[in-house]
C-alpha cells in the first residue's frame, strides 16, 4: 500500500498549480506533467509542464527546472528549494534534480501508481523503469502521493489514452 502525504495548505497551493500546468500539456498534445519550483523563501521561481510532443522525449518540466536553477541559483539556494510536480520524477529527471542540487520533491502521484495505470489500461510500460526517487537519489526528502491529486492526475492520464 502506497503511503499518501497530507500537503500542507500552501503545498497545495503548488501541487494544484502543477496538476493545472499537466492540463495545459494535455491540451497542447503533451503528456500531462507539470512542475512548479519554490524557493526557500516560497517564491515561486519557475514552472514548467511537459512538451515531449515535439519529438525530444527529454523535454520534462523537472530537467527545464534543473536547468533553470543551475543557471539561475547559487547551490546554497538550490538546495533550499521544493520541486513541487505532479507526477513523481522518472530516473532521468531525479538524476539531474540529485545533479544540479536541489532540495525536496513534493508529488501529487507516483511512478508506481502512474505504471500501474498503464497496466490497468493494458498500455506499454515507460521506456524507462519506474524507479523510486530515493533509489536514484538516496537520501533526498520527498513527500507523495497525494490522494486527492493523484485521482485528478490519474484522470488527465486516462484522457490522454482514450480512456474515461
Amino acid at each position: 500500500m502506497t503511503q499518501l502525504y497530507d500537503p500542507s495548505p500552501v503545498e497545495l497551493v503548488h501541487l494544484q498549480r502543477c496538476v493545472e500546468l499537466a492540463t495545459e500539456a494535455l491540451a497542447d498534445g503533451d503528456e500531462p506533467f507539470g512542475s512548479v519550483l519554490v524557493d526557500g523563501a516560497g517564491r515561486v521561481r519557475f514552472e514548467e509542464r511537459n512538451r515531449v510532443g515535439g519529438g525530444d522525449a527529454t523535454r520534462h518540466p523537472e530537467i527545464e527546472i534543473a536547468r533553470w536553477a543551475a543557471a539561475h541559483l547559487s547551490p546554497q539556494e538550490r538546495a533550499g528549494c521544493t520541486v513541487y510536480t505532479s507526477g513523481e520524477h522518472c530516473p532521468m529527471c531525479a538524476a539531474a534534480h540529485g545533479w544540479v542540487g536541489l532540495g525536496r520533491i513534493v508529488f501529487a502521484a507516483s511512478s508506481a501508481q502512474l505504471s500501474d495505470w498503464l497496466t490497468e489500461w493494458a498500455e506499454p510500460a515507460a521506456p524507462v523503469a519506474p524507479l523510486p526517487i530515493t533509489t536514484v537519489v538516496p537520501g533526498l526528502p520527498v513527500a507523495g502521493p497525494v490522494a486527492s491529486l493523484a485521482e485528478q492526475v490519474r484522470a488527465l492520464h486516462a484522457r490522454q489514452r482514450g480512456r474515461r
